[in-house]
């Protein structure tokens, strides 16, 4: 039997119920959302104890998505959101607004808390806010956002002595890489690439 601490205990359980997300989330599946919520709450308590507070903040916004995608996914209209692509124009602002604001949150943690990593932490939480945003409204390349976000990740937990939530991120990047293809499918963008 393994001895686990209680924040051990919360990691692993919080792991379990992000993974079970992410499965039910390529699937297209409404009962993502729940499962969703409830680790992102245990992971706010997680992170606050680790001290890397802009991944706390981050998490809290994920609730907040998750009760969104809820609603969204079990709208009356939901067999209308089907996944869709952005043009490359439209990436341009969401980048350059998305890399000012990772700075200014950065700075603002660096400077004002006791956080740890904090341009790397408020960098990977920025762009998972919009890719975030963007799977809940289906947008393709929020796998994109997701296969990088998800990399940096790895390092930023292993960093913080989170090991077991690092290697759920690992899963999360190969799983990534996965919705990228499978959406990348259903969205079309897939069946161009193979005929270019």
């Amino acid at each position: 039997m393994l001895d686990l601490t209680f924040l051990q205990y919360l990691e692993y359980s919080a792991t379990f119920l992000s993974l079970t997300f992410l499965f039910l989330l390529i699937k297209e599946n409404k009962w993502c959302w729940p499962f969703g919520i409830v680790s992102s709450l245990l992971f706010i308590y997680i992170f606050y104890q680790s001290q890397i507070y802009v991944e706390a903040v981050l998490y809290i916004y994920y609730v907040l998505i998750g009760i969104y995608g809820w609603h969204v996914w079990t709208d009356d209209k939901k067999d209308e959101l089907q996944v869709t692509t952005w043009s490359w124009l439209k990436h341009i602002p969401i980048v350059f607004i998305g890399g000012l604001l990772s700075f200014g949150l950065g700075w603002f943690f660096k400077t004002y808390t006791d956080g740890q990593r904090t341009y790397v932490d408020a960098t990977n939480s920025i762009f998972a806010l919009i890719a975030s945003y963007m799977e809940v409204h289906k947008i393709f390349s929020s796998w994109i956002f997701w296969i990088i976000v998800n990399g940096i990740t790895i390092w930023l937990y292993w960093d913080s002595n989170l090991k077991v939530a690092s290697g759920m991120m690992v899963v999360y990047f190969v799983v990534s890489i996965f919705g990228f293809i499978d959406w990348g499918k259903k969205s079309g963008v897939i069946g161009i690439l193979e005929q270019g």
